[in-house]
């Protein structure tokens, strides 16, 4: 009778340390074969970006890399999740597959089936919290209904969650000549792609830059943690809200990916200080920001419609605008004229990202002074992301729009020339990223519009939106207001 083996199903858990599923298909004692599929028609509307892509393409390379040292094989696939899975369970004596829960809703479905198909098959099937300090339907409100402010659901969560020790990384696996001879056998049975065979690479150049900053992979999000409390958590709490000083973890796409789980995260927290007296200030403002994370995944999976719906109703008859074309790619390529504005929506596009702050004033700017549905932003965020998380994207349009959990009232409108003079007061972020404002001065950086029109001259900016920006400020901050109020009258 041929050895079993236990397949340990990757999706947005690469890392093998902190692995729940992994360690359970090892801790079995049969020998452990990893499997990756990419399939982009299970997302639904939701299925990755092209910065996403990106990310998970350098992910894999260092997932491969991890798992070839542990000498755990990796076979990769492209198609359905449970057609897929069964065919390596046709070519292999498999005994059962793990793998980690996810909570978009549509992969939701996707998981169920798959459990069910393989249950059905008589090949057990495991799924374990890996990406989460708590499952979503662990807490409720007194009334046991799901929390949709975060202040109680935050004081439940830390009062629920226990402080667990991360898992290890598995032992090494030895492989027998047999072992080796019935993997081999089957792989030349099976649809097996190459990484690049997958195509998630982008066809044109625009993420060429990404390598030079991002460095994808459990290693990767392991170094940035250290690197952040070696550092800048020191000025977490305020340094956090200004964008050229670069003080926040930057650990958003590692946590996406799984490359770094939050529980290990909270462990190195506690570790680094180890005093016996609590945290900092700083660090506990950080930790904070992680069960925001589990507050969007809360919000997520009680209110499954929530990606593409109000949360909040009363915004279905609201009097959103029809996108003008030209002014909605102005929004997305940073040439509104706003600098602030622009200089978020050039770092989203050349490195993949944008700072916090500054993701509610493009938000601000496209919901309330554009009056655009928050939708046409979280599409437009979700490919170029690289930390595009359908929970994490899914509230924070909500909240800028007003429409979704403890959001921010609609009425709530960012002046994002008063918020840049305050968050970017030397204007060093908007030229890092909108260089034709290098020479404008420090008191006009943030409304270049005001310099006499022979500054704007002299410095190349007459007849450019930085001497008349695409959107009014005033006035379109007065039309939403008034939509606002005629729905409520």
């Amino acid at each position: 009778m041929q050895t079993p083996f236990n397949l340990i199903w990757f999706r947005r858990d690469l890392r093998v340390a902190d692995n729940p599923a992994l360690m359970a298909a090892v801790a079995t004692g049969q020998p452990v074969i990893a499997v990756f599929i990419h399939s982009r028609q299970e997302g639904g509307d939701f299925a990755l970006g092209a910065a996403s892509r990106w990310w998970l393409h350098h992910s894999l390379t260092a997932l491969a890399r991890d798992l070839e040292r542990l000498s755990i094989p990796l076979l990769t696939l492209r198609g359905g999740s449970l057609p897929m899975l069964r065919r390596v369970i046709a070519a292999l004596p498999v005994a059962s597959v793990h793998w980690n829960r996810r909570y978009d809703p549509a992969l939701i479905e996707v998981d169920m089936a798959v459990k069910d198909g393989l249950q059905a098959d008589g090949v057990g099937a495991h799924s374990h919290k890996a990406h989460l300090l708590l499952e979503p339907w662990e807490i409720a409100t007194g009334v046991g209904t799901p929390y949709r402010v975060f202040t109680p659901f935050w004081r439940k969560a830390t009062a629920t969650v226990r402080a667990e020790a991360p898992l290890p990384e598995p032992h090494v696996q030895a492989w027998s000549n047999d072992l080796n001879q019935v993997l081999d056998g089957a792989k030349a049975t099976l649809p097996l792609k190459t990484l690049s065979e997958l195509n998630l690479l982008p066809k044109l150049p625009w993420a060429d830059g990404f390598s030079a900053i991002w460095h994808p992979g459990e290693h990767g999000a392991q170094e940035r943690l250290t690197q952040f409390l070696s550092s800048d958590v020191q000025s977490y709490r305020q340094g956090r809200d200004y964008p050229a000083e670069r003080i926040t973890s930057r650990l958003s796409p590692h946590l996406a990916f799984g490359e770094i789980s939050p529980r290990q995260i909270l462990a190195m927290v506690h570790a680094h200080w180890n005093s016996g007296m609590g945290l900092p200030p700083d660090a506990d403002f950080f930790v904070r920001e992680l069960f925001w994370r589990e507050f969007s995944y809360h919000l997520l999976f009680h209110f499954p419609k929530t990606p593409t719906e109000n949360l909040s109703d009363e915004f279905d008859q609201f009097a959103w605008r029809e996108p003008d074309a030209t002014l909605l790619r102005a929004w997305h390529m940073g040439r509104t004229g706003l600098p602030i504005i622009d200089a978020g929506m050039r770092e989203l596009w050349t490195t993949g990202y944008m700072h916090n702050r500054v993701r509610m004033l493009v938000a601000s700017v496209l919901t309330k002074n554009l009056r655009y549905h928050w939708l046409h932003g979280a599409r437009w965020f979700w490919d170029t992301l690289v930390d595009a998380d359908l929970a994490n994207n899914t509230q924070g349009w909500q909240w800028s729009a007003g429409t979704g959990a403890d959001a921010a009232p609609y009425f709530r409108i960012f002046n994002p020339v008063t918020q840049g003079e305050r968050f970017d007061p030397e204007g060093r972020y908007v030229r890092q990223f909108v260089p034709e404002l290098a020479r404008v001065p420090n008191k006009f950086v943030h409304q270049p519009w005001s310099l006499p029109a022979t500054e704007l001259a002299r410095l190349g900016l007459a007849g450019t939106p930085y001497a008349r920006p695409l959107i009014d400020l005033s006035g379109s901050r007065a039309d939403a207001l008034d939509a606002y109020k005629q729905r409520h009258d």
